[in-house]
């Protein structure tokens, strides 16, 4: 698992939108969802519910975004 994959997450997570997470880490959308799918796939488990331009965690995606700010504050 991938400290780039969290944070990716994070941000998607947070903003609820993958344009603005991009915007927020400079990358591009293809970039960003490929790195939330690769920790879907190591997590085996879905972490966001995709409907439309709508972006809901799913349980898995709400217990992993409280560790991931566990992880950031101890990186900072």
């Amino acid at each position: 698992m991938e400290l780039a994959s969290l944070r990716a997450f994070a941000a998607v997570a947070r903003f609820r939108s993958f344009s603005q997470a991009t915007d927020h880490l400079h990358l591009t959308q293809p970039a960003v969802s490929k790195r939330i799918s690769k920790l879907e796939e190591a997590l085996d488990s879905k972490l966001l519910e995709r409907r439309g331009r709508q972006i809901e965690l799913t349980e898995a995606g709400r217990a992993l975004l409280s560790r991931v700010q566990d992880v950031e504050q101890s990186v900072k």
